[in-house]
């Protein structure tokens, strides 16, 4: 059967249908007829495979049919096997981070002012008394002088606990109470130092330890009081006395069997005081224990009260041990000094109206000067007080009516900070570098740490007012060279000195090893050595059988010059006061200079100082 058509190029179509059964036979004679035509002429395999296609069987070796894509088989392969080498390597460094140790960037080893601090805290353990605590760390202390209070004519009947104040068993509440106010104040402004070196709650167990033996020497629940404990134990040896007590005898304080008299004073205006502080300032510490917060600042109201009322000091006489060991001039610094930290701890404005009182501040020393202005001292604490009141103004600024005498504070603080400088000569210097606070005399190293740490303070104060430093006269210093100061003399104490030896029992590779301290000197051997039974340990030449980590001794003299010899009391006898000065010192310069001081903390008690302005009238409505 044939059909006809119109050719669209002009000719007839014949289109045969037998011959056009299917279009695969079609396909195949047309495919027949290409090759025919194409065999007269080699061509490539490109042009082969754009026209003619590849067998059946080449096709299935070069390329893949991923159903919606072909692919070349080349191509595959490759992208499959580097998947699967990808997937593999990963699996193996993955499996390497997971079984390989981490190696974390370790913290820098701690400076030298920080293991300092970890040692000196450690010398108020070696001096607790009473019963300790089962983690107090020092291995020759045991349970002592237990039954503190049971003198016939003491009012208050315990007594335990409390520290002993230095080489002897004696417990002076006026040099213990200044001790406490110092390493309070460190805490409050330094407490991210010593959260960052460990010690925080050790320092802290330490000033309740203190405090809570404070709140047994008088009746602390009362609001008005007429006596207070002011010693327990004795020292005195005048006119050749053999009667035993803490200086005659040589004894560890566990094995104490003589009398203890219990000291009471009841006109005592600078203990009351000092203590006074030492609870106020403790209580900011605390201030996150309510309960017991309120109770230190209960028994500080009362005590300054009695300080107030009840005028006298308490050493007066001559003939105590008060006047012997630790005679105060006077009792006016203590009042500016106990009205701040009462001012901080309740935010009662009368006391910084007292502590602000123009009279008061010259009866203290405040405005005429002498050998002695700007030495801090367990005696005299005008410099702390002055430091602490341009506190306030530095970043409260009360204004009228305190400004006046603040802003004269102020002046008075950057003239004693200019007077520990170098290029003045208030004070001299041993050849060695030591500033000679206490003009000479022995047991220099009290006054040294003390003035380091305010000075530390002060330079931290002007810092964290935007302050870069200071005048002295027509001349600018910055705070770094304040800072440089304490550095120097801490540095000395440390072992930059030119005896090479460290002041500090226990760091450091040389160090005194025959400290004035009965309890350090005497073995821990299940022996009970009487009272002159001991005096063999006093004096013998060999070394102290136990370790008094931590305590600073007394230190060089005026030529550099040390002497490591129990008997001289001068040169090796620790003290609690000396401590505490030390510790403050060393957290303030510890750690990185960055963190500073807790500007608001001390003044956490304190209201606004200016009234809350009343809320803007409601919108006006027609």
């Amino acid at each position: 059967m044939s059909m006809y058509g119109r050719d669209p190029w002009g000719g007839p179509l014949e289109i045969n249908t037998a011959d056009s059964a299917t279009d695969d036979d079609r396909s195949r004679n047309l495919q027949d007829l290409d090759r025919a035509a194409l065999s007269s002429r080699p061509l490539d395999e490109t042009q082969q495979s754009w026209l003619l296609g590849p067998s059946g069987e080449q096709k299935k070796k070069k390329y893949v049919d991923l159903g919606c894509i072909i692919v070349s088989r080349k191509i595959f392969v490759w992208t499959v096997g580097t998947l699967l080498v990808s997937a593999l390597l990963a699996g193996f460094i993955t499996l390497i981070v997971k079984t390989v140790p981490r190696h974390r960037h370790a913290r820098p080893p701690p400076d030298n002012y920080t293991l300092a601090l970890r040692k000196s805290l450690m010398f108020f353990n070696a001096q607790r008394s009473g019963k300790l605590p089962k983690h107090n760390n020092v291995s020759w202390r045991g349970n002592s002088c237990l039954k503190d209070g049971n003198d016939p004519s003491a009012t208050f009947k315990d007594l335990a606990g409390g520290f002993y104040d230095a080489g002897d068993a004696i417990k002076f509440n006026f040099p213990a109470s200044f001790a406490m106010t110092m390493l309070s104040w460190s805490v409050i402004e330094y407490s991210a130092k010593y959260e960052a070196a460990g010690e925080l709650s050790h320092v802290k167990e330490i000033i309740k330890w203190g405090s809570d033996y404070f709140l047994k020497t008088f009746n602390h629940s009362a609001d008005s009081i007429d006596k207070l404990v002011a010693q327990v134990g004795l020292g005195s040896t005048a006119g050749g006395s053999t009667t035993p007590n803490d200086h005659y005898c040589w004894m560890r304080p566990e094995d104490i069997d003589y009398p203890r008299p219990v000291s009471e004073c009841h006109s005592c205006s600078d203990l009351a005081a000092e203590m006074a502080a030492a609870l106020a300032a403790s209580s900011i510490v605390f201030k996150d224990n309510k309960a017991y917060s309120q109770k230190l600042v209960h028994g500080a109201t009362t005590l300054f009260r009695f300080s107030r009322e009840q005028r006298g000091r308490y050493s007066a006489g001559g003939s105590t041990d008060a006047a012997t060991f630790y005679n105060s001039t006077s009792y006016w610094d203590e009042f500016v000094w106990g009205g701040a930290w009462m001012y901080y701890a309740t935010g009662n404005s009368s006391y910084l109206q007292l502590a602000t009182t123009p009279g008061l501040a010259k009866h203290a020393g405040a405005f005429w000067g002498g050998p002695d202005y700007g030495v801090l001292s367990w005696d005299n604490k005008l410099a702390g007080a002055q430091v602490l009141l341009s506190r306030l103004r530095l970043f409260l600024s009360p204004g009228y009516p305190y400004e006046e005498i603040l802003r004269t504070f102020q002046n008075q603080t950057s003239i004693i900070m200019c007077s520990y400088l170098p290029v003045f000569t208030t004070f001299n210097r041993t050849k060695g570098g030591l500033i000679q606070l206490n003009h000479g005399r022995p047991q220099p190293l009290q006054y040294v740490v003390n003035a380091a740490f305010l000075a530390t303070l002060y330079s931290d104060y002007l810092d964290a007012a935007d302050t870069p430093g200071w005048y002295c006269g027509p001349n600018f210093y910055s705070t770094d060279v304040l800072r440089e100061f304490a550095k120097t003399q801490i540095d000395y104490i440390l072992g930059k000195n030119p005896k090479k030896m460290s002041y500090i029992v226990g760091f450091g590779n040389h160090y005194p090893k025959h400290v004035h301290h009965r309890g350090a000197s005497i073995p821990k051997n299940k022996i009970k050595y009487s009272c002159k039974g001991g005096w063999k340990w006093r004096d013998t030449s060999k070394a102290n059988p136990n370790t008094i980590n931590g305590a600073m001794v007394a230190g060089p003299d005026k030529h550099d010059g040390f002497r490591d010899v129990r008997s001289n009391y001068n040169y090796t006898e620790p003290t609690l006061a000396g401590n505490a000065g030390l510790v403050a010192a060393l957290v303030a310069l510890s750690g990185e200079k960055s963190v500073g001081i807790d500007k608001n903390t001390i003044f956490s008690a304190i209201p606004p100082m200016f009234p809350t302005p009343p809320p803007p009238p409601a919108p006006w409505k027609p």
